[in-house]
């Protein structure tokens, strides 16, 4: 945990800058493929994956550690070998963890937020699952366990292998010669994250594409089929918890709601997007029928908002920062309230780029959270009085700001979409026979 929240140390400021990046780029090609709003989300979903990966919030069914220990035939010492094995095994796990998200409608919650950005850039890469609870795929590891490969080898690789994943997520690489039948590039996971016809359900692979190849899953990004981004049933909200547990939500429902007790069984195994016909058809979910014509979701708002925005994600990022470089010290249960905190701020600060009303509700019970946490540790916050010796009052200045700030622009947001229904209400009036 504590070595893990380390390495995240030096990787999120590097994700951040890297995301930056390809938005200044953007501006500079005039091909900006990074909308404001969306980038910190996306942002704010990464934010919530290391939170929950770092306080262990998940249960692994069959540890890779006890295959290793009954199921080996053999024993092998670390080097490069041991090393390649186990980056290939799991490429190869990966592949069909992947893919079976995608098969089966009790899986693709734990991938939905993935895919949840209707934009391709290396931000929405950054949108991964706090749904996983349950970790039942680490038998498909069972070829390096069998080789006999540590634990600990695996446990070094899997991070590498999953930063090594972050890099083909961008629109402004095109295609890279013979490294297209070697690796996955930027245009084959184009390919992958379209909702395109041609496209949809294809290249499940992480960083060596002939897995698509070898089982028959293997589509080309078509010069003639520009992809569209997003998923059929669009989220049509900036919060990443909510979007974690969106459809788990509707398969609840569904399996509620049926009359049919088959269905109520099914229902979690059969594929992606399958309802029963009785709730379908009482209770209908918006999907996309033409992908060529449908409206991004938005919320537009003017540049304070924005910048307001940004304000909440770079204190979000500080107090992440903190956390992971202070774990050992926090300690239990501290981390799992710190945690709790994150978590909550995230919702309210996404429920106001979302414009609820109820915003101003999730940030108020934040800052009385936070304030109480303050409060219970005589002014710190998590010991860092220890470096900045006012921490504690620039926390409840901050705190202070932010309550009034969300206020202000729900106020303003609400009076803004009266406005917009008033007049829309005027123009269809004014429109009709």
């Amino acid at each position: 945990m504590e070595t893990y929240g380390k390495i995240l140390l030096i990787a999120i400021p590097s994700f951040l800058v890297l995301v930056l990046l390809e938005k200044l780029y953007g501006w500079y090609k005039g091909h900006d493929t990074v909308r404001n709003l969306d980038m910190i989300s996306s942002l704010s979903s990464g934010i919530t994956n290391v939170t929950k990966d770092v306080l262990g919030l998940s249960v692994v069914v069959i540890s890779y550690g006890w295959m290793v220990r009954n199921l080996a035939v053999t024993s092998v010492d670390s080097g490069f070998l041991t090393y390649f094995i186990a980056f290939m095994a799991l490429d190869l796990s990966g592949y069909w963890t992947h893919r079976i998200a995608h098969t089966y409608n009790l899986f693709w919650n734990n991938h939905i937020v993935h895919h949840s950005s209707e934009e391709y850039n290396l931000a929405c890469a950054l949108r991964q699952s706090i749904s996983v609870f349950f970790r039942i795929f680490t038998f498909l590891l069972l070829p390096a366990a069998i080789l006999g490969v540590p634990q600990s080898v695996i446990a070094t690789v899997a991070p590498l292998h999953l930063f090594a994943q972050f890099w083909y997520h961008t629109r402004h690489i095109g295609k890279l010669g013979w490294l297209e039948h070697v690796i996955v590039t930027p245009s084959h996971h184009r390919v992958h994250h379209a909702i395109n016809p041609e496209y949809i359900d294809r290249n499940y692979s992480q960083i060596f594409i002939f897995w698509d190849k070898l089982f028959g899953t293997f589509q080309e990004e078509l010069d003639s089929v520009p992809p569209v981004y997003g998923i059929t049933r669009p989220v049509r909200t900036w919060n990443p918890i909510k979007i974690n547990f969106q459809h788990l939500g509707l398969l609840i429902m569904d399996a509620w709601q049926t009359r049919a007790w088959r269905d109520k069984l099914r229902i979690w195994f059969m594929p992606t997007g399958w309802r029963p016909a009785d709730v379908a058809e009482i209770r209908p979910v918006d999907k996309i029928e033409n992908v060529y014509d449908f409206e991004k979701y938005d919320t537009h708002a003017g540049i304070p908002f924005h910048v307001w925005c940004w304000v909440q994600l770079l204190a979000m990022l500080a107090f992440i920062t903190w956390f992971l470089g202070h774990i050992a010290e926090i300690g239990s249960p501290g981390i799992f309230v710190y945690g709790g905190f994150i978590f909550l701020s995230i919702y309210s600060m996404t429920e106001s780029m979302d414009r609820n009303p109820l915003s101003i509700g999730w940030e108020l019970l934040r800052v009385i959270f936070a304030g109480y946490l303050l409060y219970a540790q005589n002014g710190d916050w998590f010991g860092a009085s220890s470096l900045v010796p006012a921490s504690g009052w620039l926390v409840a200045g901050y705190l202070t700001f932010s309550l009034l700030s969300t206020i202000h622009f729900a106020v303003l947001h609400r009076r803004e979409d009266a406005m917009h229904r008033t007049l829309a209400s005027l123009d269809s009036a004014v429109q009709a026979p």
